[in-house]
């Protein structure tokens, strides 16, 4: 699932080898460590090893196997919810969600990449991250000043790891075929485990999924019963975990893995369960855009590829129990007007919208809690950073926007399309959510730093016939 690029090694033809053995030994030491852990139903020991341990074993990979600690990130985004769960099933309810902060602590690793590379990025066309960056600490320094620390600091690991992070990818441009390779792998794998996950999920319901519905108090998910629950995997969200599938399934797109059709349909079936409409819009936004962006020849790939996938998934969202969950979703597309959800999206911007942008300095980071949460990126940057940090972020993005649009890789590279593809698909969902945050912004920010690290590296090498 996660292989290091660097060794000369030939590769296992399904992406399993466990290559170098020096980089797979921490990391499956520490996982046959939290098996054993929980098997012996100490799980409570895992609230605090966890995090040090994966802390530990992600600075040994920064260090050493740079493209293995790409995946290793990865999959900790993708399972360490599930993992908290698990671990509040056998040692009780955690209400400071403790070992969330895990995959926060592995990305902002990528913190020394930034200092290192600092006063020489701006000059070699990291100046879209350090505007990112700056518009972020602008917002953690007002935070300090107007709020308590705790909430303020809880923001920021919300907000930084995911600019540091493709900060990180673009200055290893050099490397970008192997962390394109391993991203691919990764996200293959990802997807297959996410997908059969959710369907589980949703036909079983287990007891740490029902005990972390009950305790949160979260009622926009559904009942902890099954075939009762709206499907968020293993995740923390349905929102979330509809993103990275939706990334998941694009990437298919210029993965030319034989086990495409399979992840297909488990990926595709736990996406159409999840119920977030507004991704399954953005996922429509982003095979357009790829395929526009396509020479002809590989636009009729492209549409085999998604003819191949649909042959996969649609009789499977047809049948019971399935249909009857995904079928009154689909249809409440075309009557939005009577839609609970999208009026109450309408509500928070009649309300809160005009304020928002009559945010000059801002409020800083702390601001919104979980307890004044708003569904709109755009009003949570407005009035988290006000303009003077809103702009410096939005700045950042839209070069590395205006970049990715302007140079021509995307015409003979797949993954670059795709990367595109799905950072505007982000992107415009911002109106409805805060996908520059947590995983989300991972992925945005993530990759962003891969069309502008392809560009580098084909700039510095002629590209393929």
């Amino acid at each position: 699932m996660l292989s290091d690029t660097s060794t000369s090694k030939p590769r296992a033809k399904w992406g399993l080898d466990l290559q170098p053995t020096q980089a797979w030994a921490p990391i499956l030491a520490l996982v046959i460590f939290t098996a054993l852990c929980l098997l012996a139903g100490a799980g409570g020991i895992l609230r605090y090893t966890f995090p040090v341990g994966a802390l530990l074993v992600g600075a040994y990979l920064y260090q050493r196997y740079p493209i293995l600690y790409m995946g290793f990130t990865w999959w900790l985004w993708f399972l360490i919810a599930w993992l908290a769960r698990v671990v509040d099933l056998q040692a009780g309810w955690d209400e400071q969600r403790v070992m969330l902060i895990t995959p926060v602590l592995v990305t902002s690793l990528c913190a020394i990449t930034v200092f290192k590379h600092l006063p020489t990025s701006c000059s070699r066309g990291g100046m879209p991250f350090v505007l990112g960056i700056v518009g972020v600490c602008y917002g953690f320094f007002l935070g300090l000043v107007q709020h308590p620390v705790f909430p303020v600091v809880r923001a920021l690991i919300d907000w930084l790891p995911p600019v540091l992070f493709g900060f990180h990818i673009y200055i290893n441009w050099r490397d970008y075929p192997n962390y394109r390779q391993n991203l691919l792998r990764v996200f293959l794998w990802g997807v297959l485990v996410m997908g059969a996950y959710g369907v589980y999920q949703y036909m079983v319901a287990p007891e740490w999924d029902r005990y972390w519905l009950t305790s949160s108090g979260i009622k926009s998910m559904g009942s902890p019963t099954p075939r009762g629950m709206r499907v968020f995997g293993t995740l923390h969200s349905t929102g979330p975990y509809a993103s990275v599938l939706m990334a998941g399934l694009m990437l298919l797109f210029a993965n030319p893995s034989p086990l495409k059709p399979v992840v297909a349909g488990a990926g595709y079936l736990g996406f159409l369960l999840s119920s977030v409409r507004s991704v399954w819009g953005g996922w429509f936004v982003a095979v357009i855009i790829h395929m526009s962006s396509l020479k002809s020849n590989l636009q009729m790939r492209l549409i085999v590829a998604a003819t191949i996938m649909m042959v996969c998934v649609i009789p499977l969202s047809q049948v019971q129990p399935f249909a009857g969950v995904i079928g009154p979703r689909l249809q409440s597309l075309t009557n939005l007007g009577n839609d609970r959800s999208f009026n109450a999206r309408t509500e928070i911007y009649d309300e809160n919208f005009n304020s928002a942008l009559l945010q000059g300095l801002g409020n800083g980071l702390g601001a919104i809690t979980r307890e004044n949460v708003v569904d709109s990126g755009v009003i949570e940057l407005l009035w988290t950073l006000g303009w003077m940090g809103t702009l410096p972020y939005l700045i950042g993005i839209l070069l590395l926007f205006m970049a990715a649009l302007m140079h021509t890789e995307s015409r003979f590279d797949p993954f670059v399309s795709v990367s595109r593809a799905i950072s505007v698909s982000i992107v415009l969902q911002l109106i409805i959510a805060s996908t520059m945050l947590g995983v989300s912004g991972m992925m945005l920010w993530g990759f962003l730093g891969f069309t502008a690290a392809a560009h580098q590296y084909y700039k510095h090498r002629p590209p393929p016939l």
